[in-house]
């Protein structure tokens, strides 16, 4: 049984930074297409970032584009979710996700594409 566990959400001003983690445990996750999502009070949970198993590709969502990095240690098994000029509408529960191989954008912004999940970790940006 695949394990995902999140760390490093917090509560900052806008235009600050934060960097999230994403603990991976129980299976190959070396092998693994790894995202992350975020959810705010009252919305639909949204894609945000997905890495390839080996970095190769990467997919952001427009919002987040020239602001948000993701990367991979594999050897690790942790997944990295850097952002930079936060805003407020950056505020949400953001969820690590594992999924098996890469599709086409439409299909990784689908959250149901998407196998393992987090538990979630809060980010708070005030304005």
């Amino acid at each position: 049984q695949a394990q995902l566990v999140e760390s490093g959400g917090g509560f900052v001003q806008a235009g600050g930074s934060l960097r999230l983690s994403c603990a991976a445990s129980g299976r190959f996750f070396s092998t693994d297409t790894m995202g992350w999502f975020r959810q705010a009070p009252g919305k639909a949970r949204e894609f945000v970032a997905a890495i390839s198993y080996r970095s190769s590709m990467t997919h952001y969502a427009d919002s987040v584009k020239g602001r948000f990095t993701i990367s991979r240690d594999n050897a690790k098994n942790t997944v990295y979710l850097q952002m930079k000029s936060l805003k407020p509408e950056d505020t949400a529960v953001y969820y690590c996700a594992a999924a098996l191989g890469w599709g086409i954008p439409a299909e990784m912004v689908v959250p149901t594409r998407w196998l393992t999940w987090g538990q979630g970790t809060q980010v708070t940006v005030s304005s």
